[in-house]
């Protein structure tokens, strides 16, 4: 099948909703054009693991409109929008996503476009490079590159590179700084918060919430919390982060003591059983359980399933009994941002998908040439983005005068 959706006759409105992004992705838009002109992705085959939203169908047809065929599937269970996806269907993309897909389809979709055979692979979590390499490895012979959206997967990406598992050169987007500088730290920071009280309706001031991992992500999910007047608490394993969020007005303290007094949990750390059984058997009843990292191991839920009874309260929000007490989990501990709202704003989104579609082009633009790993996108990369947005948003900015230019460049000058 060149596509399978839960319902084609969404895709009107999955076409809307794509308009709607289109106007706030100004950046984007601009590269889209250029790609449009240019052509610089003709005849390459991209296959896609990415969060299947209105945003990242602006990115698909920015890379069609560049030259390129698409084939995606989501990479997160409860990420897909369905009305986009039927709409990307309608338009004859090769589109393989569902919301609430099962494990078993959930790679079916992944291998489905493994068969696609890509030339570039763009991955969110690193599920596609990871199937690829260990399933069809056969397919690395006619890879140019892939491209890394999200701190997880490049996570994975770096232990793949230690291994010696990872066959070809893989671009970390997410460490470019116009993608985890905006993307996780304000992106993260708004649709966090818009996911938990789209699922619970809470009121956020007053309330102890506890952010666990204090990253990018956290400190952005810290920020607005503590704009909505909650009391922040931050847990870390870092030295040196749980010094920033301590220097950054925020109580720090281990989980185990946040657990007892925390209101509303957030994970963003990336790891597993963040917040463990002794954790949840030491919180208040009431305590709300979110995670807005990339996988569903942060909150031990597994093993709090074996011994807590659990029901539906109201869509994205499970209740779990146990001891008496009610703790409440929500979005089934996968991505909070996007299993109970909508994942980030499109503007937000609009500096990481530019950055996409740029390392795409730096990919072809350089094939044969990149080394076999893990890398960067170049700085000048991370400039354009930024520019294309200053200017697209009417900003104007300083630039250094020949005189400062020839300063920073030279050691004679001193006091």
């Amino acid at each position: 099948m060149p596509f399978e959706v839960k319902d084609i006759s969404l895709a009107e409105q999955g076409k809307r909703q794509i308009e709607w992004a289109e106007m706030q992705m100004v950046g984007l838009m601009k590269i889209r054009a250029r790609f449009k002109k240019e052509k610089p992705l003709a005849g390459v085959k991209i296959g896609m693991a990415l969060h299947v939203t209105k945003e990242t169908a602006v990115l698909v047809r920015t890379l069609l409109d560049g030259g390129a065929e698409v084939a995606i599937t989501g990479c997160n269970p409860l990420s897909t929008q369905d009305d986009v996806a039927a709409a990307l269907a309608k338009d004859g993309v090769n589109v393989y996503a569902k919301r609430g897909v099962n494990k078993e389809d959930y790679y079916r979709f992944i291998h489905t476009v493994m068969d696609f055979q890509p030339n570039i692979t763009i991955d969110d979590g690193c599920d596609l490079v990871s199937e690829i390499h260990t399933k069809k490895p056969e397919l690395i012979k006619n890879i140019i590159a892939g491209a890394e959206e999200t701190t997880t997967g490049v996570i994975r990406l770096h232990a793949m590179e230690r291994d010696k598992a990872l066959k070809y050169p893989m671009i970390a987007v997410n460490d470019s700084k116009t993608k985890h500088l905006v993307d996780n730290y304000y992106g993260t920071g708004q649709s966090t918060l818009d996911g938990i009280i789209r699922a619970t309706n809470v009121f956020i001031g007053g309330k102890n919430f506890i952010v666990a991992g204090y990253g990018p992500c956290g400190k952005g999910v810290a920020l607005k919390a503590k704009g909505m007047g909650a009391h922040v608490i931050v847990t870390e394993v870092d030295a040196f982060r749980a010094l920033q969020a301590h220097f950054d007005g925020y109580k720090v303290m281990p989980m185990a003591d946040a657990a007892k007094i925390g209101d509303i949990f957030v994970t963003l750390t990336g790891d597993k059983n963040v917040i463990d059984i002794h954790h949840i058997k030491a919180m208040k009843s009431g305590a709300i359980l979110a995670n807005s990292g990339h996988f569903d191991a942060e909150i031990n839920i597994r093993e709090l399933s074996k011994i807590a009874q659990k029901r539906t309260i109201r869509s994205n929000m499970e209740e779990y009994t146990l001891d008496g007490k009610k703790i409440f989990i929500l979005g089934e501990g996968r991505l909070v941002n996007l299993a109970a709202a909508e994942g980030h704003p499109s503007l937000v989104m609009s500096f990481s998908f530019c950055d996409q579609a740029l390392a795409c082009e730096y990919a072809v633009k350089n094939k044969g040439k990149l080394k076999i790993g893990v890398q960067k996108l170049p700085d000048e990369v991370d400039d354009t983005v930024a520019r294309i947005h200053l200017e697209a948003m009417g900003i104007k900015f300083d630039t250094l005068t020949e005189e400062q230019k020839k300063y920073l460049a030279s050691w004679e000058e001193g006091t």
